[in-house]
């Protein structure tokens, strides 16, 4: 019965897991675009990651930074939408968005100490 139950534990956060993999609830897609995200493990990541990063830096930028880092991101999600599923495209497009905010994040490290 144990073991039932330990099977039935992992399985469920397995699943759980898979769900919530990218940065929004992949259970919830309904853009094109957020289902290729879902179904691609590289571009399931890359929202990962993007995503982290993005975070990071609103946090830790002043006030007047924060709303350009902001602006761009919601620039940028229009144009990752325009890619639809393509995953070629995608793949482009976090890797853009992600030197651009590595770029920030250099700006902030070189600003520190921290």
């Amino acid at each position: 019965m144990k073991w039932l139950m330990r099977i039935g534990l992992i399985f469920f956060t397995v699943w759980k897991t898979q769900a919530h993999a990218a940065s929004f609830d992949c259970q919830k897609a309904q853009t094109p675009t957020e289902k290729a995200i879902c179904q691609h493990l590289s571009l399931n990541d890359a929202d990962v990651k993007m995503v982290t990063s993005y975070n990071i830096i609103r946090h830790l930028v002043p006030m007047g930074t924060r709303s350009v880092i902001q602006r761009e991101q919601v620039k940028w999600l229009q144009f990752r939408d325009q890619c639809r599923e393509s995953v070629d495209c995608l793949i482009q497009v976090y890797h853009m968005r992600q030197q651009q905010l590595d770029l920030h994040l250099d700006r902030v490290y070189r600003q520190g100490p921290f």
